[in-house]
């Protein structure tokens, strides 16, 4: 029997010719300034180190907007939380990096309890889940102060304050260290999903739950994970802020909305585009407040949103994104 049937198809945009093209463009004006001018190669360099910071977050957004179509309100809280757990290590006598790994276990931890506890029980209502991240949001950044106050805390430098140097061009070792601990993480991530079967059932439950589970896929303890590890990448931007700025519950906040940013402009669906994109926005952000004068720090978050908007008009689903299509 033949019938007419309405089925909404993504089909993946790839990466397009203008998209790459722009990458292309944006890779050469980088060297050429880097080449031309000492502060624009130190301000890259640090933009750079930022922008990994917003990239992993980003992705981390992004792992539980594929499983769940819903953004984390809450993982900026829970980054901020597992940086005060690692605080706390540090004040019982625990090694700064020996503190980090222990952290990032609790992370992975704390993300499959909360989605095996409150997530689970809603994962098939959107607004619920959205609820209950807000809520999360909240409750996350009161005990975070009832426990540790809200007053400044500071932990050791994870790699010290020392310079080096290449020619005229003074480069830290705190940016470098985060630039490299932070995208080592994203690239051991990555090796997870493509090359481990267990990567592989955890894309297939997240973005195809239904045909997953019918191939033998535990599509609820695969989202676990998925939650785990977001909480993971969400502790090392969190550890990799905090060199740069003072421990105090509300340091999280401001990355959150960059790496939200990072997401959609490269496109919510796509993990590569949310790295790219927190890079993209680090890097811009250091240079306008470098070379433009009004770009003072209360408007680069504006001036970010503004470029994301102009972006989105172009390409309403970020760089990376993939484009809905509807065939009847």
């Amino acid at each position: 029997m033949l019938g007419l049937a309405k089925r909404k198809t993504a089909v993946s945009t790839g990466l397009s010719v203008p998209v790459l093209l722009l990458l292309l463009a944006g890779a050469i004006f980088l060297v050429i300034g880097s080449l031309s001018s000492s502060i624009f190669a130190q301000q890259t360099v640090a933009g750079l180190a930022q922008g990994a910071i917003f990239g992993s977050l980003a992705l981390a957004l992004v792992l539980i907007y594929r499983a769940t179509e819903v953004i984390n309100f809450a993982q900026g809280e829970l980054a901020m939380a597992t940086t005060y757990i690692a605080y706390q290590l540090t004040l019982w006598g625990v090694s700064y990096w020996l503190a980090f790994f222990l952290t990032l276990v609790i992370a992975f931890a704390l993300g499959v309890v909360i989605q095996v506890v409150v997530i689970r029980p809603v994962q098939h209502s959107v607004i619920a889940v959205v609820i209950i991240t807000v809520g999360l949001f909240i409750l996350i950044d009161g005990l975070v102060t009832w426990k540790w106050g809200a007053d400044l805390k500071f932990m050791p430098a994870p790699f010290g304050n020392a310079v080096y140097h290449a020619g005229s061009v003074a480069f830290s070792r705190q940016d470098l260290g985060t630039l490299i601990v932070t995208i080592f993480s994203v690239i051991l991530l990555w090796l997870l999903f493509q090359f481990t079967k267990l990567g592989l059932a955890m894309r297939a439950a997240a973005l195809r739950p239904a045909a997953a589970s019918l191939v033998g896929v535990r599509v609820n303890r695969m989202l676990a994970l998925g939650w785990g590890l977001a909480a993971v990448l969400g502790a090392v931007s969190g550890l990799m802020t905090e060199p740069t700025q003072f421990l105090q519950p509300t340091m999280m906040q401001a990355i959150l909305l960059y790496a939200f940013a990072a997401a959609v402009l490269g496109g919510l669906e796509s993990p590569a585009g949310a790295v790219i994109g927190g890079l993209f926005i680090g890097v811009f952000l250091n240079l306008i407040g470098q070379y433009i004068g009004f770009a003072t720090p209360e408007l680069r978050l504006p001036m970010a949103f503004a470029v994301l908007l102009l972006v989105l008009l172009v390409k309403p689903n970020g760089l990376f994104g993939r484009r809905q299509v509807r065939r009847v």
